[in-house]
């Protein structure tokens, strides 16, 4: 008797939601309209194309189809791990990943930094300038970064001549140790201005009534900032930081391939451009296409397997976490 009322009251109340999400529809039908558009293109360009992952379980045939090629199993990802240069690109990939994740405190620093200036016009002016960067192409970034430090009258050795640092020019874009730094430090460069709009978004929530009773009581700039303009961050740090681990393993394909030669290809080359080698680098072949999403998969399994971890820890830990 206990059981069937307990399932009995559980029933109840889920037709109870159940009522309450409908009368909401027709109560705010509008709203509900206006969303219906992205889901609708999101279920189609990110949820059917899920269907093609059983490529990298079969030895896929386009004449054959997806079904009716032959089932491969793992065949295609023992053959990645057995690959010669998995070590070498999983290795490449995680390494520039952390050299970016190192990065990622800066934004949040730099947030802090505008977010003291008490001048509103050259505020305004110093987020109109750090934002610019974000809005030039990857192509154009990489054109810069040549021009800068060609090895033939670039401006960084041109500069480096003129006072003396170096005594001939430097190949930076053919040198393993400066592939690293120059794809980096470039993102950092690009991506600190825009990277600043959510904790700007958060730390203009702050109430000036609390500040202000702080510089009453004697705090300081800083104790302002440490005690009060980082715990209302916070949370949203912890999001972002969450969302960038789970990147570790995405390091973008067009920066990478624009900046490869032939000499730094031992240090630049990524899970993301060795696909590309395999498939559209063999000339477009389909030979290699249940390969290539086989290692697509291995990369999203690793990166939503460190969301995991990462969230986990953060609601043991703390209260914020996605899910």
């Amino acid at each position: 008797m206990v059981n069937s009322s307990r399932y009995t009251s559980k029933a109840a109340m889920r037709a109870r939601k159940q009522e309450e999400l409908v009368k909401r529809i027709k109560r705010y039908w509008q709203l509900y309209l206006l969303v219906l558009p992205p889901i609708v293109t999101t279920f189609i360009w990110h949820y059917i194309p899920l269907y093609g992952v059983v490529i990298a379980f079969k030895d896929f045939t386009p004449k054959l189809g997806i079904l009716g090629s032959p089932w491969a199993g793992f065949h295609h990802f023992t053959d990645f791990f057995k690959d010669p240069y998995f070590f070498e690109i999983l290795w490449n990939t995680i390494r520039i990943s952390l050299y970016g994740f190192c990065m990622f405190p800066f934004p949040i620093i730099f947030a802090l930094m505008i977010n003291e200036l008490t001048n509103a016009k050259f505020k305004k002016f110093v987020q109109m300038i750090s934002y610019l960067p974000h809005f030039i192409s990857t192509v154009v970034i990489c054109s810069m970064i040549h021009m800068f430090f060609n090895v033939d009258n670039g401006l960084v050795n041109n500069i480096l001549m003129a006072i003396g640092v170096i005594d001939k020019p430097v190949g930076w874009l053919y040198s393993k140790v400066a592939f690293d730094h120059l794809y980096t430090l470039s993102g950092l460069w690009q991506g600190i201005g825009w990277g600043t709009i959510i904790y700007l978004a958060n730390l203009a929530n702050v109430s000036p009534d609390l500040i202000e009773a702080a510089r009453i009581d004697g705090a300081t700039r800083w104790q302002v900032v440490w005690n009060i303009n980082i715990p209302t961050i916070l949370p949203t740090v912890i999001i972002m930081l969450i969302l960038r681990v789970g990147g570790i393993l995405g390091v973008g394909f067009e920066k990478v391939f624009l900046l490869q030669t032939n000499l730094n290809m031992s240090v630049s080359r990524v899970i993301s451009t060795y696909t590309y080698e395999r498939t559209l680098g063999a000339g477009g072949t389909t030979a290699y296409w249940d390969y290539s999403a086989a290692i697509g998969l291995f990369n999203t399994f690793i990166n939503l397997a460190l969301i995991m971890i990462t969230n986990t820890i953060s609601r043991k830990v703390g209260e914020t976490s996605l899910f």
